[in-house]
């Protein structure tokens, strides 16, 4: 829709008639979205549709209120069962899409106006995928447990990761299928020729029976990382990968360090520099200095948390993190000094926020995923302190159980 008026003296010779009309007009470009800064798409894991899919709740984000707007086509199937982790491609262009009980990833193109179009579907290489990272032509994935034949909920076994190139304008590669692939589709995943397999296990060196399942992953420049719990000890881990060439090698002889009970989140800082772990059980955050995959832990780690904390997200300038407690409903800042985290303050969400982010347009908007109240959290932060401020309207209606979220800039919008 686009909205047309026309020039007359009797507008611009009155001052109310002008203020009315000023203010049709920003009515019309927030539906028009040309107020638009960002996309915003959370999946939600409630079975619906003929084929009892999940969904994919898209957002546009006003650029001068926050206030966040479901575009008219929204939701769009998530092309699979439960959706719970979901990524952006590094140009914009592909959103990706985690369906833990079909096991696959589903590759969408993102449209202009924020639509996503779904093209290609590939399936994991192992069981239950839980997490999912992109960092520049690469994209990794979790799986609760390696494929193999014995491996069961009744008989849990060891995780994986595994890595797949993303194809590029250009550059030519294969699609796991076996065709031809377009830029922004998944290349067959990286080979382990280790174990003649496209995944890594989340192995114990010392303690190889050990059932070691992934929870969360991060990736930067040529590093990821795997936040992990050994359920045979009931402690959490953090492994470090290589990512050079295309394929995982694993670092520090694939010994993971100490992370705590329960790992629900991981976060890197822009640099790369510091490394986070939200431990769900605990109450708390752990924190390293990163160098060249060595984990070093911070001065003042763990640092406190409320109950559950459930999510963790870094602003872009590396000043501020914001942890979503689960278990409070609520989100807090904290200040970074020198990787330290000092708590500022905490505000009020809905109902267990599971996920959250941060605008990249603009750096300015903050919102969380609430799983119960099936919502989202809009706030808006002051890039001086870290205060955040309720966006209009907020708590914005999502479909049912939330439980990812994923942006992208609209355009050349910025504030």
């Amino acid at each position: 829709m686009r909205m047309k008026f026309k020039k007359t003296g009797h507008l611009l010779l009155v001052a109310a008639a002008s203020l009315g009309v000023a203010s049709l007009l920003s009515a019309c470009n927030q539906l028009t979205g040309t107020l638009t800064i960002d996309f915003v798409y959370v999946t939600s894991a409630k079975a619906a549709g003929p084929n009892s899919y999940g969904e994919v709740d898209v957002f546009e984000v006003n650029s001068q209120s926050g206030h966040m707007r479901q575009i008219p086509t929204s939701p769009f199937p998530s092309g699979g069962r439960n959706p719970v982790a979901e990524a952006v491609s590094s140009d914009h262009n592909s959103l990706y899409v985690v369906n833990r009980d079909d096991n696959t990833i589903v590759d969408f193109t993102i449209g202009n106006d924020g639509k996503i179009y779904p093209q290609q579907t590939v399936n994991t290489p192992g069981i239950f995928p839980v997490a999912t990272a992109v960092s520049g032509s690469m994209l990794f994935v979790a799986d609760t447990y390696q494929p193999l034949p014995t491996c069961s909920p009744a008989a849990p076994c060891t995780g994986s990761v595994a890595a797949y190139p993303i194809a590029t304008s250009g550059a030519s590669c294969k699609t796991p299928g076996g065709s031809n692939a377009n830029p922004g589709n998944l290349c067959s995943p990286a080979g382990n020729s280790a174990i003649d397999a496209s995944y890594w296990p989340l192995t114990l060196p010392a303690s190889p029976t050990d059932v070691v399942n992934p929870v969360a992953v991060v990736a930067s420049g040529s590093t990821l990382f795997v936040a992990a719990r050994d359920a045979t000890t009931g402690t959490g881990l953090v492994y470090a990968f290589s990512t050079a060439g295309n394929a995982l090698t694993p670092l520090n002889g694939g010994v993971p360090v100490p992370a705590g009970v329960q790992p629900s989140a991981i976060a890197l800082d822009p640099s790369g520099t510091y490394l986070y772990v939200t431990d769900y059980a605990a109450g708390n955050i752990l924190g390293w200095s990163v160098a060249s995959g060595v984990l070093t832990p911070l001065s003042g780690s763990p640092f406190p948390a409320g109950n559950q904390p459930s999510a963790l997200v870094i602003d872009a300038t590396g000043k501020f993190a914001f942890v979503t407690d689960a278990g409070d409903s609520n989100v807090t800042g904290y200040g970074l000094n020198s990787g330290n985290l000092v708590r500022l303050q905490t505000y009020a969400t809905d109902t267990q926020p599971v996920a959250v982010g941060i605008d990249p347009a603009a750096n300015q908007y903050l919102y969380t995923v609430n799983f119960l109240s099936n919502t989202v959290s809009g706030f808006s932060m002051n890039a001086s302190t870290g205060a955040l401020l309720n966006s209009q309207n907020s708590p914005f209606t999502a479909n049912a159980n939330p439980t990812a979220v994923a942006a992208i800039p609209h355009g050349t919008a910025s504030k």
